[in-house]
């Protein structure tokens, strides 16, 4: 009988009086395949683009190919505040028990102008309750166009890293990297110049993807 560190059937023999008795041990699996729960804005609800263009739909297919047992929930929302995922995030993981959640909010909160202090308390909220939920956080940075004032998008950029760093979760810097930085950035966007086109979608999954794989394993 072959024995392997992942498919193994343990033997033990133990000696009793007048005989042999014999025990096997069922293997158990190293682990249960990741769920993972985005809770985004219309960055990952594939706004004003295919069904199944989107990078959280390339998420899907990019763990298909690379043969990693997992299942995504896309519960993001369009136009979605901090506050709005703050307060649907307890009901998610009541319902889908995931054990990542990739958190891509506050892009919507800038647009609005809401206080950055409200924007990093909310974020702070939800990693908490996602850790306390047993899963792996993931937040998603973001950045806003300089009209807003240097400071303010300073502040607002750096805000995703404090709270990263104060909650031990992973970080994406920049969602739209290779996007909206970039000398070409009108062509990959829609005509709101807000949302990205189906063709900026798969540089925003190669944002993530390197950050999010070593957690999933």
């Amino acid at each position: 009988m072959g024995f392997t560190r992942r498919r193994w059937l343990t033997h033990f023999t133990v000696l009793a009086a007048g005989g042999c008795v014999t025990f096997f041990a069922r293997a158990q699996p190293d682990r249960k395949p990741a769920k993972i729960l985005v809770v985004g804005d219309s960055l990952s609800a594939e706004y004003g683009i295919e069904r199944g263009s989107g990078w959280v739909a390339l998420l899907e297919k990019r763990l298909t190919q690379d043969k990693l047992p997992a299942t995504v929930i896309n519960a993001s929302i369009s136009g979605d505040t901090t506050s709005g995922g703050r307060s649907r995030l307890a009901g998610l993981l009541k319902a889908h028990q995931p054990t990542h959640v990739i958190i891509e909010l506050g892009g919507n909160d800038a647009l609005r102008g809401l206080p950055l202090t409200m924007t990093e308390a909310n974020l702070s909220a939800m990693a908490q309750a996602a850790k306390a939920a047993g899963a792996q956080v993931l937040i998603v940075g973001m950045q806003v166009p300089p009209n807003y004032g240097r400071k303010y998008s300073d502040d607002f950029f750096a805000l995703f890293a404090s709270v990263a760093r104060r909650e031990g979760a992973a970080l994406v810097p920049f969602l739209l990297k290779g996007v909206a930085d970039t000398p070409q950035a009108e062509a990959m966007f829609q005509t709101d110049r807000i949302h990205p086109r189906a063709q900026a979608h798969p540089t925003m999954l190669a944002n993530v993807w390197p950050v999010l794989k070593p957690l999933l394993r």
